[in-house]
């Protein structure tokens, strides 16, 4: 028998290139798309947050909204007022076999953070006239709340049946009207549409 010789062939410098620059081609396309994955995820997950906080910020200002006082009750005072960044209201609340109290309740936003802050509970008039001039000066005692972060702008009307919808600067510093709607537009950071909410002022409800 003749013996055959085997040769085995191995690949060839070419060759090796060229399979390495197609897995460097399809790592490169991976990790992009990885990437993409995960940069819309995180995207994804910021707007869940900021809408979620939004929901919240909206529901604590329904709440507030409903239990606002009459100027009746507050003594003939104004019980709700709007200036740019800032809603001023008086609110009451009751407790089990309690007599109602009244509360100065202040949102503000500044420095893209929307706040709330509401005083002590109160029946002395003139206790809530001082903790109201407190509010406007900026100066109530209890801590300030973050509510929303990353808000642009805040626009705040109010509902006037006689004269329909009223902004800052035809409010101008309060009115004892009974209002009984409250606007609230509030603008993510980020987005070129605002979220706007129409909320019923007290009995208005």
């Amino acid at each position: 028998m003749v013996a055959r010789n085997c040769r085995h062939r191995g690949f060839t410098l070419i060759e090796l290139l060229v399979a390495i620059t197609i897995l460097a081609m399809v790592a490169v396309l991976s990790w992009r798309g990885l990437d993409g994955i995960v940069r819309a995820r995180i995207a994804l997950n910021e707007e869940l947050a900021q809408t979620r906080s939004m929901q919240i910020s909206f529901a604590q200002l329904q709440s507030d909204c409903a239990q606002l006082a009459t100027p009746e009750m507050a003594g003939n005072r104004v019980t709700v007022d709007i200036s740019p960044n800032r809603l001023l209201l008086i609110r009451t609340t009751y407790a089990e076999q309690q007599p109602g109290r009244l509360h100065i309740v202040s949102y503000r936003l500044s420095n893209g953070v929307l706040t709330r802050q509401e005083s002590a509970g109160t029946r002395d008039l003139d206790q809530l006239g001082a903790l109201w001039q407190m509010a406007l000066d900026d100066n109530l005692p209890s801590p300030a709340l973050p509510l929303q972060n990353g808000v642009t702008a805040m626009q705040l009307r109010l509902w006037d049946t006689l004269s329909g919808w009223r902004n800052v600067e035809t409010v101008a510093g309060g009115s004892k009207k009974n209002y009984s709607g409250l606007e609230v537009s509030l603008l993510p950071s980020g987005k070129t549409q605002a979220i706007v909410k129409v909320l019923l002022l007290g009995a208005a409800g």
